[in-house]
């Protein structure tokens, strides 16, 4: 409050928001800076080893809610791009089946991301029933012996 009861004595309503906008955003130039840090970040986003779906699209959408913070809208079709050439080879059939259903253009970020989140799951149920019935034939061979 004391931003409010100091700032807008004597000015018009609009220079009193143009002063708040600038105290708590920055000035155009500092604006200018971030943004071009947060693009650069954006297009330095790469899925790390042994991330999974979820955390590698929360930093990409974290830092895309940061760009539009900031006055700048991200099209879904620049978004999915970056994630389509980003995604390890395991995610590649899955990408082209998407591809050939579908128009990308046409896609949502987030149907992309489940698609791709279903894909994992799988993968991992999968592995988990791997691991179980080679766990069972082990202790089988053990009983035998």
């Amino acid at each position: 409050m004391s931003y409010i009861r100091n700032g807008i004595s004597n000015e018009t309503p609009k220079e009193a928001w143009d002063k708040l906008k600038e105290e708590f955003q920055g000035s155009d130039k500092t604006r200018q800076q971030q943004l071009i840090t947060l693009i650069r970040d954006f297009e330095n986003l790469n899925m790390k080893k042994a991330e999974i779906v979820k955390q590698y699209t929360d930093r990409i959408m974290t830092v895309v809610n940061n760009i539009g913070l900031l006055g700048e809208e991200f099209a879904d079709s620049r978004v999915i791009e970056k994630v389509i050439t980003i995604f390890p080879e395991m995610y590649e059939s899955k990408i082209s089946s998407l591809e050939y259903l579908s128009d990308l253009s046409t896609i949502f970020f987030f149907e992309l991301i489940n698609a791709l989140y279903v894909q994992e799951e799988r993968r991992a149920s999968i592995r988990e029933e791997h691991t179980k019935e080679a766990l069972r034939a082990l202790s089988i061979d053990g009983a035998n012996l």
